[in-house]
């Protein structure tokens, strides 16, 4: 190399090219690509604990207001609430990964509208696949509009699993019988066209491993599937049930395929900035009258579009991108520090509020506190009471 050094980055490009030759998959776990130093643990543990406390205090003194008071009148105002100010806190997700962790997130593929009710379907690669997705919607401005399919064990996360259950995620046990009931209530509240949705679904139902890849694989090999190699085989039930409850309300369903280059990322990665170093987000737009009706070609459609998610992956093993990128541009650091700087005063001014102001305050937080425990374990969505008798009284006035 003509007596020049080869910087660390080169190093592991050559190790990735060199791991992507001898095996097509996707799945190589190479070394972190930024050093877990004590400063790094040390900023990690203090954005988690900004996360933790912000979302304890939106939580407490927004959600009895937006989820059960306003929701009494109105379950439209209620979401639009709702989402205004939890997507705030939403935002500061996407500012950790490619402002404070400077995580390169790349978008190819089908430019996204931003004001279309649409289903998200990805693979799942990894634990945090989920939150990525939030990088696309606030670009859209609908961090605060988008809800998963997730399983019902999250929802015991402290603070977070009451999170999840302000923003009307779908719990699902993994077993079609017990899901399906569930999944067909939740989905049921979502048809109104005036409210925005970004319902998204991982049709694998499980994040990816070898270990799981080969099953997959042995499970296909018997029963005359497709055998996949980055991907596994998708459930299709969930993913059908979906289309056919909202087809009337959504406009159309994207496709996205997620990779990341170089190695894939645990949540505590995430938290201390060692990884992901790249997230390549393929979104592949389809308009909901593409989608097929019947159950049978709904499924070999989706199917299909995992054998093409599989060898786009394959493609993206080995070139380390995917087609057409640059489709969304970055975030403007002013608006997320802006946002950021928005959440801190308001959890400021809470946290006052509830350690030296009147006892009243920490009345309203016990209270918030056991309104959203029992509402998340007992499954509790308040009906809108006054908005039908308006609409009672409007009847038989007409009468």
């Amino acid at each position: 190399m003509n007596g020049s050094a080869i910087s660390e980055s080169e190093v592991s490009d050559l190790q990735y090219n060199h791991l992507q030759a001898r095996s097509p998959s996707v799945s190589i776990d190479l070394p972190r690509r930024r050093p877990l130093t004590a400063l790094r643990i040390l900023r990690g543990l203090l954005c988690l604990t900004v996360l933790l406390l912000t979302a304890f205090m939106t939580l407490t003194y927004w959600a009895p207001l937006t989820t059960l008071l306003l929701r009494l009148f109105s379950i439209h105002y209620s979401r639009k609430a709702t989402s205004f100010l939890f997507g705030l806190w939403l935002a500061l997700w996407p500012f950790l990964f490619e402002k404070i962790n400077r995580t390169k997130v790349v978008f190819s593929g089908d430019t996204v509208p931003a004001r279309e009710r649409v289903l998200l379907m990805a693979n799942h690669r990894t634990e945090v696949d989920w939150m990525y997705l939030w990088d696309l919607a606030l670009r859209k401005g609908r961090q605060g509009y988008i809800k998963y399919v997730l399983k019902s064990s999250l929802m015991k996360l402290p603070i977070f699993g009451w999170g999840f259950h302000v923003f009307e995620f779908i719990p699902v046990e993994r077993k079609w019988e017990i899901d399906e009931p569930i999944m067909r209530q939740m989905l049921s509240m979502f048809t109104d066209p005036q409210d925005p949705l970004w319902l998204a679904v991982f049709p694998e139902g499980t994040d990816f491993t070898e270990q799981k890849c080969q099953r997959n694989q042995k499970f296909a090999a018997e029963n005359g599937l497709p055998i996949l190699k980055n991907v596994l085989l998708p459930k299709t039930k969930g993913f059908h049930a979906s289309v056919e409850m909202l087809r009337s309300s959504l406009d159309a369903v994207y496709d996205i395929t997620i990779g990341y280059k170089y190695r894939c990322p645990s949540f505590m990665d995430n938290v201390f900035g060692v990884d992901p170093e790249e997230v390549h987000m393929h979104v592949q737009r389809f308009s909901i009258n593409e989608l097929p009706t019947s159950e049978t070609e709904a499924s070999d459609w989706l199917m299909d579009r995992f054998l093409l998610k599989d060898k786009l992956l394959s493609d993206f093993a080995a070139n380390g991108c995917f087609p057409h990128e640059g489709t969304e541009g970055d975030l403007s650091t002013t608006k997320c520090l802006l946002n950021f700087i928005l959440v801190i005063a308001l959890t400021s001014i809470c946290t006052f509020l509830t350690l030296f102001s009147s006892v009243w305050f920490k009345i309203y937080v016990v209270f918030s506190c056991v309104y959203l425990a029992t509402a998340t374990h007992f499954k509790i969505r308040v009906p809108p009471i006054f908005s039908f008798l308006t609409t009672s009284f409007t009847s038989k006035k007409s009468r």
